[in-house]
């Protein structure tokens, strides 16, 4: 858009987070979000990259032919081809999906900087794939090969369509409403839900003292993804706020029955990755795991549990904790500056 010269300045009541006033470039005064703010702040002061993190152990286990076994083999693939698909989604929904419809700045300087770190999450398993010397074509195309990955991309796929289209604009109460209905979806499931068994996969391998530098590449996405969620469940509230006839009942009962039914699908893929179960973990287990999880992104922009379960897996919310700390001259420090800000749940 042109530069409007001698424009008035703007007024910070009409800053919002979709149709509000959009400025010529990004200018943060006077800020509203500044919620945003602190998250891009936090983003920054937590920069990570793969290639900082030793990959030694991996390789050596890796090749052994007693280290790991065929399950856990085939777990840890599979997990890795679901994950190079999800981030290249979660990216491209920023991109094109988000950022062109956003109108508060602050919050615009968050997507951008949650962008790039979806591009070091695809860096990230990149790194694995080679130092592994894993089959790459087998990896980035298990979305198109395994069906419980394939099942839950189609599933985040189908709500991009409309949004995605270039004529799509907000302004309206149908478009403004699919505009948050991708937003929950974007947040609730796909970074709240989907990424949860795969990360507990790895998790688990790591409290084997399997593939720990694969594993703490992972602790940093699940730090980033953290991040990420809280954000979503900050903008899904905000534009509950600032547009309240958005939030009717019909709508809700809606994000209910997509929450509901990305459990199921999250719940069948953690069946496919591991069938007879794992260190310990099983499908049934998962179940309830997500189960539980499901309940918790539902209750943060108050919508009712459906589950009613508690968590079988205590160890994940240990590796969860967000005040957790590492050598920092054994490898890069893994917690927040900021960390009781955030509410892993």
């Amino acid at each position: 858009m042109p530069i409007k010269k001698n424009a008035p300045p703007v007024n910070i009541n009409d800053r919002r987070i979709i149709n509000g006033a959009e400025a010529d470039v990004i200018q943060l005064y006077p800020m509203r979000h500044t919620f945003a703010w602190e998250y891009y702040l936090n983003a920054n002061a937590n920069h990570w990259l793969p290639t900082e993190i030793s990959m030694q152990l991996d390789i050596e286990q890796w090749k052994s032919k007693t280290a790991l076994t065929q399950d856990e083999r085939q777990a840890f693939e599979t997990v890795l081809g679901f994950f190079t698909t999800a981030d290249s989604i979660a990216a491209n929904n920023i991109v094109m999906a988000f950022y062109g419809h956003v109108t508060s700045p602050e919050v615009r300087m968050y997507l951008l900087r949650q962008a790039y770190e979806e591009a070091i999450h695809t860096h990230a398993y990149q790194y694995i794939v080679e130092s592994l010397a894993m089959d790459e074509a087998k990896i980035f195309n298990m979305y198109r090969e395994v069906d419980a990955i394939y099942n839950k991309e189609k599933f985040i796929l189908g709500f991009n369509e409309g949004i995605f289209d270039g004529s799509f604009k907000t302004g309206t109460f149908e478009a403004d409403q699919k505009f948050l209905e991708n937003w929950c979806v974007f947040s609730l499931i796909l970074e709240g839900i989907f990424f949860y068994s795969s990360f507990a996969v790895v998790l688990g391998l790591k409290r084997q003292n399997k593939l720990v530098g694969s594993a703490e590449q992972i602790e940093y996405i699940m730090r980033d993804e953290s991040m990420h969620l809280n954000f979503g469940i900050e903008i899904i509230n905000g534009l509950k706020e600032e547009n309240p006839d958005l939030w009717t009942q019909d709508f809700q009962d809606r994000i209910v029955a997509l929450v509901r039914e990305a459990t199921v699908l999250e719940y069948t893929y953690a069946q496919e990755v591991f069938p007879t179960g794992i260190f310990g973990l099983n499908a049934d287990g998962f179940r309830q795991y997500i189960e539980h999880i499901a309940d918790r992104r539902l209750e943060r922009v108050g919508l009712p549990a459906q589950f009613g379960v508690s968590n079988p897996f205590l160890w994940m919310s240990e590796v969860a904790d967000l005040s957790k700390k590492k050598n920092f001259f054994e490898t890069r420090v893994t917690e927040y500056k900021t960390g009781g800000s955030l509410d892993w749940n």
